[in-house]
């Protein structure tokens, strides 16, 4: 167990240097800070001086090695068109995006697994063909129309509920949370829905096509063959055995929520990372983009490391073939 930490740690700190350096290359290559930070009518003096002052005349090892240094303490520089820190615009989103991606998630696992061991065990019923349907329609609608839509009918149609940002939020030193205010939860509902569809209806056909491929197996037959009841045998070994390629898939997709909210941030405009990074983009923000690249790695590094952990609380075949292996 001790030997696969470790290996997965050496594997994670190789793929943040291997970003780091991708995310220091856009401070070489995409745009001269030093142009944006001065502007065109800038004296060739004044480049020479802040061009010294930002370390940017020393070699391309040294200058790596301080942004990895200071990548290390969260520190990304300052923001070309803010002026401000990056590491402050950073924690000032971050709680935000990671928010609206964990209600997406709990309601994608919430509905999804139900629906998908429904979708199995009543096959042919019209509600399980209904979810399918639906789901066919969750996977093939993009994201910024699904959020359109659902803005088009609760919001404006049927004034339910608001279309654009957070709502009121409760400060707590530099994290802010709107779930503790009953206007948080009304601003949330339909970005987490539009977040949440896509990664629900694939949760569901995976737990569908995994609980029909357990219940075929012959530990099941056995186990009907012995008497068992049916929610013993559906809940107690097919779902478990379930578990596992979902885990795999909802750690990704929770990684993918965070990284990939762009879209419905820019639709609702929700005050997360995501916009900020539209907006770093729009205007060749280099370190607001470098420090995004190098934050949403960071999470799927964890969200990695914690799903590969979970395995070996999952599938007990894994703890067996560790030990036996040693």
């Amino acid at each position: 167990m001790f030997a696969f930490i470790l290996q997965r740690l050496l594997q994670a700190i190789i793929v943040m240097v291997s970003v780091a350096l991708i995310s220091f290359l856009l401070f070489q290559y995409v745009g001269d800070p030093v142009v944006f930070l001065l502007g065109q009518d800038a004296t060739p003096q004044q480049i020479v001086q802040l061009r010294a002052d930002l370390g940017l005349d020393r070699s391309f090892v040294v200058q790596f090695w301080n942004f990895l240094m200071n990548a290390v303490q969260g520190e990304f520089g300052l923001s070309l068109r803010q002026g401000a820190k990056v590491s402050r615009l950073i924690s000032e989103r971050l709680p935000a995006t990671l928010e609206l991606a964990g209600v997406a998630a709990v309601l994608a696992l919430v509905l999804g697994i139900p629906m998908g061991v429904y979708a199995a065990l009543k096959r042919g019923t019209f509600l399980s063909q209904l979810f399918m349907t639906v789901s066919l329609l969750g996977v093939s609608l993009p994201t910024f129309l699904v959020g359109i839509l659902l803005i088009l009918l609760f919001a404006v149609g049927l004034g339910w509920f608001p279309s654009f940002g957070r709502g009121d939020v409760v400060q707590f030193g530099w994290w802010t949370s709107g779930l503790l205010t009953a206007g948080g939860w009304h601003h949330i509902v339909l970005p987490a829905l539009t977040l949440a569809i896509f990664q629900l209806t694939l949760i569901m056909r995976l737990v569908r096509a995994e609980m029909l491929e357990v219940l075929r197996t012959d530990y099941v037959k056995f186990a009907r063959a012995r008497g068992l009841s049916n929610s013993a045998i559906h809940f107690g070994h097919a779902l478990k055995n379930t578990l596992v390629p979902v885990i795999t898939i909802t750690g990704l997709q929770l990684g993918a929520l965070i990284a990939f909210a762009i879209i419905t941030e820019t639709v609702f405009q929700w005050p997360g990372m995501g916009l900020l990074f539209i907006q770093a983009v729009t205007f060749a923000d280099i370190p607001v983009m470098a420090a995004y690249l190098c934050l949403t790695a960071l999470i799927f590094v964890v969200i990695n490391l914690v799903v590969d952990l979970l395995y070996f609380v999952v599938d007990p075949r894994l703890r067996v073939g560790k030990s036996g292996g040693h």
